[in-house]
């Protein structure tokens, strides 16, 4: 297997081109093996394989950098610079990132997880070696769906002005995560039909190459005979009126097309875009087909591609089902994504309601206060992101939204703990940054039935702006507290006498195995003595250590923050001021989050006779790694072990 003797780009560049094709089929068995049992994101670094070998064999990794936009598309460069021993452990716990990570490689310049950014790192990055004398190229590699983010077009317009040793090479796939829109996306393809002025030009340069320099009023002439053939042949250019030279458009997969022109523009004086034309997916015909399936995707069947699904529904697919109902009963409602359709559910209500669904591409900024607008114009508008990619539209929040108290409703998808995909897409932050702001509405949900309650309440009787948080994960359970009607600033109070059946289940079960003693009945026990209060994505495991409270014979009450802001201090405080021991449990950050907030009224509430014990669980403040959801909460100590030891210790100190 050629793969095993590769660990650095310089054995690449030792292998003979003939061993090439031979050795982007090894990655692709590599790759697919790998994600069919990890997950990760499949069909754009399956488009990328051919690029990557080139891009190593032509440039000098790591004196040349090569910067990776989002860096989803990496793992043959990870293949190819020394991680296939570990590649194995890609997206699990203690193993290496999905993503470019600094600490694992030299070769991995910046640790990236959002789009758009890799023009800007790549031109600051440049231009500090310039002022230290260092005179090395850096690779810029922006996929067609990231330049739809404003952050690119501000990095070329700078580049073009001093970046001499800038390569950006845009990997032209006709896809994002949802298939590309937009006049972008359709400039790229008009580009493609340009492969006749490429080939005229190279055999002009050619050509010139073998004429011995005379003066250089023929160099001048030359210059401006090749830009009055693009202006006639190639109009329109973008990147040229930049002040970038362009190639293009070549064939992603042909290598040796690919090293030619990487050449070519390794010995250019100034900055160069190459267009390259990728199909995601290659090599593997369910991502062919699907590639928006196949983009970031769990693990599956590599013999039919099936995917694994949620036992149950999960969050994501309520939403799903319940915005298209809700549309059909009010023409009002529209919905809006960031490139993203599938991943945040609105795929259903982007073939039902298609003049009423907008996808802005990657440009969270723009989908925020084009939402803005519309409401302005009368409509009801449903913006679905990731709460990790929602941070870049904090800005567009306040001033465009909350500032003038637009009625814009915003879902966050993978709020909390996000499985596999690294510290760049914990969705931990939203609550922090949402929360200072004025007029704001923000609500954590955590079941079904309270996903429809909360949304219903958030289209038909809010006023102002709305934020609605949920997890990455499947709804748990439903029992009877879920069913009541949403009170403005209020949470649920959920008995563990509502839990009983299952706490009876789970002791007959110790019974018969000889464990414990049998505990007495439910009747017979004495009030909770324990109140575990969750935002809604904690739920599950906080009914888990509600449980094993139970089973230690200690009473635990479950507070379900339903309204994080505004909230009803008097009636959380009228509830709390009952117990000898409150947990404050929040799937988010410490620092300027719920749970310090929480801590701070129920300290002051108790300088006037209440004395609970009180302690935070939260995110620490560190960046979290690779793991799933469990492992993830573990290490943030958020287990439903840590909220049961927390109580425990909680209430053993108010005695």
């Amino acid at each position: 297997m050629l793969l095993q003797n590769i660990n650095s780009p310089d054995d690449l560049k030792k292998l003979p081109s003939s061993a090439l094709k031979l050795l982007a089929k090894e990655l692709r068995a590599v790759i697919i093996e790998t994600v069919g049992k990890n997950g990760g994101h499949l069909a754009s670094n399956l488009g990328s394989v051919e690029l990557t070998i080139a891009l190593h064999r032509v440039f000098s990794s790591p004196q040349d950098a090569i910067v990776w936009d989002v860096s989803h598309q990496c793992y043959s460069h990870k293949l190819l610079t020394g991680r296939y021993p570990s590649f194995q452990t890609i997206r699990q716990k203690d193993g290496i990132s999905g993503f470019t990570r600094i600490s694992e490689s030299p070769h991995d310049y910046f640790d990236a997880g959002h789009a758009s950014s890799s023009i800007s790192s790549a031109l600051g990055l440049l231009s500090a070696w310039r002022l230290q004398g260092k005179e090395d190229k850096v690779i810029a590699v922006i996929g067609d769906g990231a330049l739809t983010g404003g952050m690119a077009y501000e990095a070329l317009s700078h580049a073009g002005q001093l970046a001499k040793n800038l390569i950006v090479v845009v990997n032209d796939n006709k896809m994002s995560i949802s298939p590309n829109t937009g006049s972008v996306s359709r400039y790229l393809s008009q580009l493609t039909s340009t492969a006749g002025y490429q080939n005229f030009r190279y055999k002009i340069d050619r050509l010139v190459d073998d004429i011995p320099y005379i003066n250089r009023k023929l160099g001048k002439f030359i210059y401006r005979f090749k830009r009055g053939l693009k202006g006639l042949l190639l109009t329109n250019n973008l990147f040229i009126d930049l002040g970038f030279e362009y190639l293009g458009p070549l064939n992603g997969h042909n290598i040796q097309q690919l090293e030619q022109m990487f050449r070519r523009a390794k010995k250019m004086n100034r900055p160069v875009v190459i267009h390259v034309i990728t199909k995601k997916g290659k090599g593997y015909r369910p991502a062919e087909h699907d590639p928006s399936t196949f983009h970031g995707v769990g693990p599956f069947n590599i013999s039919d591609g099936l995917v694994e699904k949620f036992d149950t529904l999960s969050f994501t697919e309520v939403f799903s089902r319940k915005i298209v109902a809700m549309a059909a009963e009010n023409p009002r409602i529209c919905a809006i994504t960031a490139a993203m359709s599938k991943g945040t559910g609105l795929d259903t209500f982007s073939r039902r309601y298609r003049s009423r669904f907008f996808d802005v591409g990657i440009a969270e900024e723009h989908a925020v206060t084009f939402a803005g607008g519309l409401a302005a114009g009368g409509m009801v508008p449903v913006v679905a992101i990731y709460s990790t990619f929602i941070q870049r539209s904090v800005d567009q929040i306040i001033e465009d939204i909350a500032l003038q108290n637009r009625h814009v409703v915003m879902v966050f998808d993978r709020a909390g703990a996000v499985p596999a995909d690294g510290e760049t897409h914990q969705g931990i932050f939203d609550i922090a940054l949402l929360r200072p702001i004025p007029n704001m509405t923000l609500l954590t949900v955590s079941s079904e039935k309270d996903m429809e309650l909360c949304l219903d309440w958030a289209v038909s009787e809010a006023d102002g702006p709305v934020a609605i948080r949920w997890p990455k994960m499947s709804c748990p359970s439903e029992i009877p507290a879920f069913t009541k009607p949403v009170m403005s600033g209020r949470g649920l109070l959920i008995k563990s006498s509502d839990f009983a059946p299952a706490l009876s289940a789970a002791l007959e079960d110790k019974k018969n195995a000889d464990r414990i003693p049998a505990k007495p009945s439910r009747k017979n026990r004495k009030p909770s003595d324990i109140l575990l209060v969750c935002t809604g994505s904690m739920y599950s495991e906080t009914l888990t250590a509600a449980r094993q409270l139970l089973l230690k014979d200690s009473g635990a009450d479950i507070y379900v923050l339903r309204f994080l802001k505004p909230f009803d201090e008097s009636y959380f405080i009228s509830i709390a001021d009952k117990y000898a021991a409150v947990v404050l449990i929040e799937d988010g950050v410490h620092v300027g989050g719920m749970a310090e907030y929480l801590e701070r009224l129920i300290r002051r509430a108790s300088r006037k006779g209440n004395s609970a014990a009180t302690g935070i669980l939260s995110f620490p403040d560190h960046f979290l790694s690779n793991g799933n959801r469990e492992q993830i909460l573990e290490e943030a100590g958020l287990s439903p072990k840590d909220i049961a030891d927390m109580a425990l210790k909680l209430l053993e100190g108010s005695k």
